[in-house]
């Protein structure tokens, strides 16, 4: 059973052709069978939800210039540039010069091959998507801008570059809501945690996001707007989407309690008011309050609430994480989870690394059905109560930590693995098995020796390249760890 998003994902999204004013008079015609191809790159990039502005073809330097000024007022978060026939840099060069955002060359040919003995000139021009790419490219460096990537390959049945169009896409939708992104915080990160405390102005400056300091107070506030009819109403979502096992070996665990369910719902259903309240798209928070207070029972319980509402799509980051929480924000907006996890113990015998943390979770990509345990105690932390278990799904895994360097800067430190079968601990915490290249001593070394903050978002599929381009976009450092 998946979580629904409460905000479907989206991105502006423009797209505009090239070809050269010349041929249209040398071919009758041509310049509406370009339009057609034009049209169906069109439905393909609308077909992933983005708000997608056609801003036509460009054929000659002065109607570059005057889309220019449209184009900035679009509010765009990327451009997909359609080389559907040979054109003059004329009309790019002022379009990449100016626009800050990315610019990805689409060239896609209608053919897979021409037919060699019946090609003609005309065949040829409606072909001809990639004569003019290194044109551009060398355009773009000379004007001191980065290279543009290129899609290439058909214009149908071409699944790779159907994919490239889809990531670019996701690409498009992560950095429009982390531009956009008001993540909320209240308390402070462990005294002692220092790797993990963070300039909220280089959040806004690195990604555009606002940080909106909230009072757990206020939290509390909306515990007591919480009625038993919805408490009860959210006690019920919740023994839908969990299992309630009985315990295993660790004397911390007990099958989940009616108390404990109560809390979480109450808990879940202020966070709720919570997030709506302040208009929120995230939360990065830790606070224990004061021994036995009502806030303290609140904070303290917040775990399965954290959790449901990640998955739908608002990432909720314990011990005031603003770092990690943005990791989560961009995985999820790749539609790829995007759970808080840290490295647990190592598995020397089989050659693994345990992966997960005490919550929140992003349930959607859970292996199965998740749990939840009573806990009499959360090691490390005050307080006691429901905690959510499971594994991710089976298969491909990406990480991402967003490290700080020695002059304050952000830089994403990246991984690809994967999560395979076996058993994990009954402890109410999320695990899975990271089997990671060429082999987990060899790995652990090399990621710690990037400077990452210890916490990452955790996410399925090999989306590596993908969150680099994200972060290559922003003009922050990235690396592949392997």
């Amino acid at each position: 059973m998946k979580i629904a998003r409460r905000k479907p994902r989206t991105a502006n999204i423009g797209i505009f052709g090239v070809g050269y004013h010349v041929y249209w008079g040398q071919f009758p015609g041509l310049l509406d069978e370009l339009k057609a191809k034009l049209s169906v790159l069109v439905s393909k990039v609308e077909a992933s939800g983005a708000k997608v502005m056609d801003f036509g073809i460009v054929d000659k330097a002065e109607d570059a210039y005057a889309l220019l000024p449209r184009m900035k007022a679009a509010d765009l978060d990327l451009v997909f540039c359609d080389m559907l026939t040979y054109a003059t840099s004329a009309v790019f060069g002022v379009l990449v010069r100016s626009l800050d955002v990315p610019i990805v060359l689409v060239a896609l040919q209608p053919l897979a091959a021409m037919d060699y003995d019946r090609a003609t000139t005309r065949i040829q021009l409606l072909n001809d998507d990639f004569c003019s790419v290194p044109e551009f490219t060398g355009v773009a460096v000379r004007m001191g801008k980065p290279v543009p990537p290129v899609v290439l390959g058909t214009l149908h049945n071409d699944p790779q570059a159907d994919g490239e169009l889809a990531a670019w896409c996701d690409i498009a939708m992560a950095l429009h809501d982390v531009k956009r992104a008001r993540i909320g915080h209240f308390g402070h990160p462990l005294e002692h945690m220092l790797d993990m405390q963070t300039d909220q102005t280089a959040l806004t400056s690195a990604f555009g996001c606002h940080i909106v300091q909230t009072e757990a107070d206020s939290l509390l506030e909306c515990r007591a707007e919480v009625t038993d009819a919805e408490a009860a109403r959210k006690a019920d979502e919740i023994l839908t989407l969990f299992d309630t096992p009985d315990p295993g070996d660790d004397p911390l665990t007990a099958k989940l309690t009616r108390g404990d369910l109560d809390r979480a719902a109450f808990a879940a259903s202020a966070l709720d008011r919570f997030v709506a309240r302040h208009n929120l798209d995230a939360l990065a928070y830790y606070y224990e309050g004061a021994p036995g207070s009502p806030l303290r029972e609140l904070v303290t319980n917040l775990i399965v609430g954290n959790s449901l509402l990640t998955a739908a799509g608002f990432p909720m980051c314990g011990e005031s994480d603003l770092k990690t929480c943005v990791a989560m924000l961009l995985m999820d907006r790749l539609d790829i989870g995007g759970s808080f996890a840290e490295f647990h113990p190592v598995d020397f015998r089989e050659g693994f690394v345990l992966v997960g943390h005490d919550g929140p979770h992003h349930v959607n990509i859970a292996s199965a059905k998740p749990v939840l345990r009573s806990l009499s105690k959360y090691h490390g932390k005050p307080g006691s109560g429901a905690s959510v278990e499971f594994k991710i799904q089976e298969g491909p895994i990406t990480m991402l930590s967003i490290g700080v360097n020695a002059q304050g800067r952000f830089k994403f430190v990246l991984a690809q693995g994967e999560s395979v079968h076996g058993p994990i601990p009954a402890t109410g915490n999320t695990n899975t098995r990271g089997f990671f290249k060429p082999d987990i001593r060899t790995f652990l070394k090399r990621w710690v020796a990037e400077g990452p903050t210890h916490h990452f978002a955790l996410g399925v599929g090999h989306r590596a390249d993908d969150l680099s381009r994200i972060a290559n976009t922003l003009g922050i450092e990235s690396v592949i760890v392997g």
